[in-house]
C-alpha cells in the first residue's frame, strides 16, 4: 500500500488528507472570528507544519495570508500589522508578547503551541498555552468543515525585508484557475522540480521563494519537509534518512556544510539528491563550484525579487562554463542594464539591472503606496535595487547594490566586489564592506569581519591582502573584528545594522 503524501516539520508528519480536512474545520472558526473574503490575515510562526493549515484555511475563505518575519518585535512588526490592515493573527505562544503588543486594537490573535521540537531548537523556555487568546486546536476541535470559497493556491502579501529601508507590502491581483496553473508551471521550472520529488524548504515562510515553493509542493501534494532550523550535520542526516530529492536553499548554508570536515560530509549518504534550487544572494563561484564538485551537477540558481518574480535562471553546467553568473533570463522574461539616465548599456558595462516578468505574471502593487511601483519600473521593467552587467552571450553578473555603492573621494565603489576579495583570504569567515560618511572623502570603507573559530588576524594583514589583489582605493580604511555578523535566515546581511554603530561621532580608526 502506497504511503499518503505528507507535509513533516521536526517530530511532526500529517498526511494532506488530515491537513485539509484540519483546515476546512479551521476556516469555520475564522468565519467566526469575522475573517472575510479579500480580507489579509497575520502569520507570526516559525516553520510548522500549522503555518500551511493556517494559510490554507483564511486563503480557503478568499482572504489573504501576511507572513511576517518573527525576528521583527520591535516598530518593524508594529509597521507591518497596522500597514497589512490585517483582520486577524495566528502567532506561536513564545512570539504571542511582541505580536499581542502591537496588534491594532480589536483585531483576533489565534494562539498556535510552539512544539518542543522548536523550543528545543532555540533555547527557549518551556512553553504552555495562556488561554488569553483563541487556540488553534480548540478552534479546529470546535467546528465543523467549511465549504471553501476559493481552490487556488494561496499567494501570500510579502513583505520585502527592509535591509534598506521601512518594509512595503507585495500585493499581487488575485488570480483565477489559470492564471494558478501557470504560477504552478512557472515554479517547478524556476525551482528545478519535479511533482514527483520529495522536497524541502529550508529557509523561512515569510520569505517570498520559500513561501511560493511551500504552498506550490502543498497544492501538488508533493511530500514536503519543513527545516524549523537549519543545523548543517542534522540536514545531511535527514537527507540521508529521508532520501530527499530536491531543497531549495542559500549560499550561507552552502558555505556552513562545506566548513563541515570531509569525514563528516563523506559518511552520509546523499545520493538521493537530485536537484538543489539555491537564490537569497550572491554565491561566489569557487562556493559553487566546491558544492558541484561534491554533489555533481544538481545545483542551480535564479535570479529575481519579490516583486519581479524569478527571471533568470542558471544551472550547474552554464555555472561552470561562465564563473560568477547568474544566469540568463527563462523563456518570456527579459533582463537589461540601465544608466542613471535610464538608457540601456551594451554588453560588459555596469548599471541598473531592470527585469521584465513574462506576460501573464499577477500584476502588483505596494499596500499604501500606488505610486512607489513607478519609482522602481521602467517600461514594464522592474528592478530590485541590484546592479550589474550582461555579456555578449547574455548572461547576467551581479556586481552590488545601488544603494551600497559608495562614494569616496568622487570614486565609485562597490563593496561586493572587495567582499569577494575578502571570501577567499584565508581564516575569514564572513565580511561586510560598507561605506559611512567621511568628512574628507564624503565615504570612507570599512569592513567587518567574522574570523573563523581559532584564527587570529590584524587588520594590516587584511589591508595588505586587499591591496595584493584590488586598487588601492578599494582597500577598507577601517578593519572591525566580530564575533558573528547579522545575517536573517535566507544569509542576507542586515549592514543596516552595522551601519547604526556610525550614527554617533565615534568611528573605528
Amino acid at each position: 500500500m502506497t504511503q499518503e503524501k505528507s507535509i513533516h516539520c521536526g517530530t511532526k508528519v500529517r498526511a494532506y488528507s488530515e491537513i485539509r480536512a484540519r483546515a476546512a474545520r479551521l476556516a469555520s472558526g475564522l468565519r467566526e472570528l469575522g475573517l472575510g473574503p479579500a480580507d489579509r490575515f497575520a502569520i507570526v510562526m516559525r516553520n510548522d507544519v500549522e503555518y500551511i493549515e493556517a494559510t490554507l484555511a483564511g486563503a480557503s475563505i478568499g482572504a489573504v495570508p501576511v507572513p511576517i518575519n518573527w525576528h521583527w518585535t520591535g516598530d518593524d512588526l508594529a509597521h507591518v500589522l497596522s500597514d497589512s490592515e490585517c483582520r486577524l493573527a495566528f502567532a506561536h505562544t513564545d512570539l504571542l508578547p511582541a505580536v499581542r503588543d502591537r496588534l491594532p486594537t480589536g483585531v483576533p490573535l489565534v494562539e498556535v503551541a510552539t512544539p518542543p521540537y522548536i523550543v528545543d531548537a532555540y533555547g527557549l523556555e518551556p512553553q504552555t498555552l495562556t488561554g488569553a487568546h483563541p487556540e488553534f486546536e480548540a478552534l479546529i476541535d470546535a467546528h465543523e468543515a467549511a465549504a471553501a470559497t476559493s481552490t487556488a493556491p494561496p499567494q501570500s502579501v510579502i513583505y520585502t525585508s527592509g535591509t534598506t529601508g521601512k518594509a512595503k507590502g507585495v500585493l499581487r491581483d488575485p488570480s483565477g484557475p489559470e492564471g494558478a496553473e501557470r504560477r504552478i508551471r512557472l515554479a517547478l521550472e524556476t525551482l528545478a522540480l519535479d511533482a514527483t520529488m520529495s522536497t524541502m524548504v529550508t529557509a523561512p515562510l515569510y520569505h517570498a521563494a520559500p513561501n511560493n515553493h511551500a504552498l506550490v509542493a502543498t497544492a501538488l501534494g508533493m511530500d514536503l519537509y519543513l527545516l524549523h532550523k537549519f543545523n548543517p550535520q542534522e540536514l545531511l542526516e535527514l537527507i540521508q534518512r529521508e532520501h530527499l530529492e530536491h531543497l531549495q536553499m542559500v549560499p550561507t548554508m552552502f558555505r556552513r556544510l562545506l566548513a563541515l570536515p570531509d569525514e563528516v560530509r563523506a559518511s552520509y549518504d546523499v545520493s538521493s539528491i537530485k536537484s538543489i534550487i539555491h537564490a537569497g544572494s550572491q554565491c561566489p563561484a569557487d562556493l559553487k563550484e566546491q558544492m558541484i564538485g561534491w554533489l555533481g551537477p544538481v545545483i542551480n540558481e535564479y535570479y529575481g525579487g519579490t516583486e519581479s518574480g524569478a527571471i533568470v535562471k542558471c544551472s550547474s553546467a552554464e555555472a561552470l562554463a561562465h564563473p560568477g553568473t547568474v544566469g540568463r533570463a527563462m523563456d518570456g522574461c527579459g533582463v537589461r542594464i540601465l544608466d542613471v539616465d535610464g538608457a540601456t548599456l551594451p554588453a560588459g558595462e555596469q548599471g541598473v539591472i531592470y527585469l521584465k516578468p513574462r506576460p501573464g505574471t499577477a500584476n502588483f502593487t505596494y499596500i499604501g503606496l500606488p505610486e512607489a511601483r513607478a519609482e522602481i519600473e521602467v517600461d514594464g521593467y522592474i528592478t530590485v535595487g541590484d546592479m550589474g552587467y550582461l555579456d555578449e552571450g547574455g548572461y547576467l553578473y551581479l556586481t552590488d547594490r545601488a544603494k551600497d555603492m559608495v562614494i569616496s573621494g568622487g570614486v565609485n565603489i562597490y563593496p561586493a566586489e572587495i567582499e569577494a576579495c575578502l571570501h577567499m583570504m584565508d581564516g575569514i569567515a564572513d565580511v561586510a564592506v560598507f561605506g559611512v560618511p567621511d568628512e574628507d572623502m564624503g565615504e570612507k570603507l570599512v569592513a567587518h569581519i567574522e574570523l573563523e573559530p581559532g584564527v587570529s588576524l590584524t587588520a594590516q594583514q587584511v589591508r595588505e591582502y586587499v591591496a595584493g589583489h584590488l586598487a588601492k582605493y578599494k582597500t577598507p580604511r577601517a578593519i572591525v573584528f566580530d564575533e558573528a555578523l547579522p545575517r536573517d535566515d535566507t544569509g542576507k546581511l542586515f549592514k543596516r545594522r552595522l551601519r547604526e554603530r556610525y550614527m554617533t561621532a565615534t568611528q573605528p580608526k
